[in-house]
């Protein structure tokens, strides 16, 4: 039973003995920093009921608590704040339960409980991942192991926009000016190879706009007759119709980026423990749907013959799901992905889906379609919405080739952490695939620990020096902390596995224990709320704590034997928790640095 729990339950035991009331539930928060104390009880919500001044309410139930419940050492009211001192024996005793536990604050997934999928990366087969893929990459990533840890069982997917427009724009490009290029003979990675592709595309495409502008036509008309749009248009009915040469192509230019994709992957450090989703299957169970949906009711048939549904009565839009030529648009393969999902994988109770914030709306239609068909689970469906990720040096455009690729944003901040490690020079006694292992290990950590401590709905900025920084609240910065308190085990020359009792704690011991008891409630904060900064910043706190104590307190140096073992013992767990909350984040953390 947590101290939360322990202290409602004795608090409502007081209140019923001394003022012969009820109460329901307890507010508790932290004790401010300039008063005694380790939990604060808010007494103002029961003024009203308990007929009151709220100094006295206070003072009556501390009395009852100090006389009653062993944790509670002494007491102080500020106002209507009871401010709780706890036992140092009570930390003692708790820190002996977790000591030895090395998964302490994870929940194993119970029997039968309903699973969730997590959706993340699902990248369009015309370009390599970018800036903003890492993004979604890390958050959806880590929102699924946060989400694990809490209890739960969990599928990590995503589904491949492998057919559209965009598609057909590369497969064009590559027909009339590949010259028969693959990635074997031009040594480059699939997906890079197919993007320069994409990019050639909007060239021409944008060369024939300014000629049929200069012809007379307006804009509009100009970006409808491009030569190029209309043949990129009609490689897509072949491709719906199966015209066997378009499909032969389109396979292999999307094999080439899969490779490609896979490695970047690889380089990440992200998974997925189930088989990818493809919208080139999942959009024909969608358009089944809207069949279905037609004859229910749900959807309805315009003149034109394409199919549309009218939600302006759930205060949106009419919104299409199939043009009048027939062809699926996103929101019919969306629909049927999330039936196909269900299908495949009974247990699952809900769906995360790791978004950019461009597509709330689209999420909000399509969560409320699914709602409207009879899917009882469209009611756990969560778009797991985020801010784009902009540099110092602006907005990034796919189709001009203005983006920061994922590989070489990777390979940069690996020579970055070289560059500031060599500059340190900590680097004695490693050799040279020691170093390029640590590298990489602080170049990434600095990477996801940057872009996951910001709130994922924030936009966000994206400084590659200012995230390999030794100080502050950076990854690397965590990562030291972590090699620092493998540097104090390798030292204790002695028996560091007894129980220790009895012990007067020093302030900034029971500030450490106090802060690692958190863990678990993090965890479940962070999956309730899909925020993976809820964890990084933690852990920044955490450190920021043990580097205080690490200052202040002697470890090896402490005469004491059993506060010796204790304090060694308490820099262990602390670096156990630093490495299980960095697992979730994704970010290894180094033994040495």
């Amino acid at each position: 039973m947590t101290l939360h729990h322990t202290l409602t339950t004795h608090i409502q035991k007081a209140v019923l003995e001394l003022f012969n009331i009820s109460i329901e539930k307890v507010e508790f928060q932290a004790t401010r920093k300039e008063f005694e104390g380790d939990i604060t009880m808010v007494v103002f919500p029961l003024v009203k009921a308990l007929k009151g001044n709220p100094v006295e309410i206070g003072n009556q139930i501390g009395n009852y608590l100090v006389a009653n419940v062993n944790e509670v050492a002494k007491f102080n009211v500020v106002g209507g704040f009871l401010n709780i001192v706890i036992s140092d024996a009570f930390y003692v005793e708790f820190f002996n339960t977790i000591k030895n536990n090395e998964t302490f604050g994870f929940i194993a997934p119970k029997e039968g409980e309903k699973a969730v999928m997590v959706e993340y990366s699902s990248p369009n087969t015309n370009k390599p991942l970018h800036l903003g893929h890492i993004r979604n990459n890390l958050l959806g990533y880590s929102v699924a192991e946060i989400i694990k840890a809490s209890g739960k069982k969990v599928y990590k997917t995503q589904i491949i926009n492998d057919r559209g427009i965009h598609i057909c724009k590369s497969m064009l490009a590559w027909q009339k000016f590949g010259n028969g290029q693959t990635p074997e003979s031009t040594g480059l990675k699939g997906d890079k190879l197919v993007g320069n592709f994409y990019v050639e595309f909007d060239k021409q495409y944008k060369k024939e706009i300014s000629e049929l502008i200069a012809q007379g036509k307006t804009e509009d008309e100009a970006k409808k007759l491009a030569p190029s749009i209309l043949e990129a248009q009609q490689m897509l009915l072949d491709w719906e119709n199966g015209k066997p040469e378009v499909i032969e192509l389109w396979k292999t230019m999307n094999q080439w980026v899969y490779d490609g994709f896979e490695q970047t992957y690889k380089n990440l450090g992200v998974n997925f423990n189930i088989p990818n989703y493809y919208e080139s299957n999942t959009y024909l169970l969608g358009k089944e749907v809207v069949q279905f949906g037609l004859e229910k009711g749900i959807f309805e048939k315009d003149p034109d013959g394409s199919v549309w549904i009218d939600l302006t009565a759930d205060g949106l839009d009419r919104k299409i799901v199939l043009r009048s030529d027939g062809t699926a648009v996103y929101m019919t393969q969306d629909i049927g992905t999330a039936i196909q999902r269900v299908k495949d994988f009974s247990d699952v109770g809900g769906m995360v889906y790791t978004v950019g914030n461009e597509q709330d709306y689209h999420f909000k239609v399509l969560f409320l379609i699914l709602k409207k068909l009879g899917f009882d689970w469209a009611d756990s469906l969560y778009h797991l919405s985020y801010g784009m990720v902009e540099l110092p040096s602006g907005k990034m455009k796919s189709r001009e080739g203005t983006v920061v690729d994922a590989d070489d944003l990777m390979a940069e901040m690996t020579t970055t952490a070289q560059t500031i490690s060599e500059e340190l020079g900590k680097l004695d006694g490693y050799s040279e695939d020691e170093k390029a292992v640590l590298f990489k290990t602080i170049g990434l950590g600095a990477l996801k620990y940057y872009m996951l401590k910001v709130d994922p709905k924030k936009q966000m900025m994206f400084n590659p020096e200012e995230s390999v920084d030794f100080a502050g609240n950076t990854g690397p910065f965590i990562q030291y902390t972590y090699a620092r308190i493998q540097s104090i085990l390798r030292k204790a020359d002695f028996d560091t596995s007894i129980s220790i009792s009895g012990l007067e704690l020093h302030e900034k011991e029971k500030e450490l224990i106090k802060q690692v008891q958190l863990f678990p409630e993090v965890i479940q904060n962070a999956a309730e709320n899909h925020s993976p900064a809820l964890i990084a910043n933690y852990t920044y706190d955490l450190v920021k704590e043990f580097n205080s104590f690490y200052q202040q307190v002697s470890i090896l140096g402490e005469e004491n034997h059993d506060k010796k073992v204790f304090r060694v013992q308490l820099s262990k767990s602390v670096g156990n928790t630093i490495k299980n909350a960095f697992q979730l984040l994704g970010i290894e953390v180094p033994e040495r640095m």
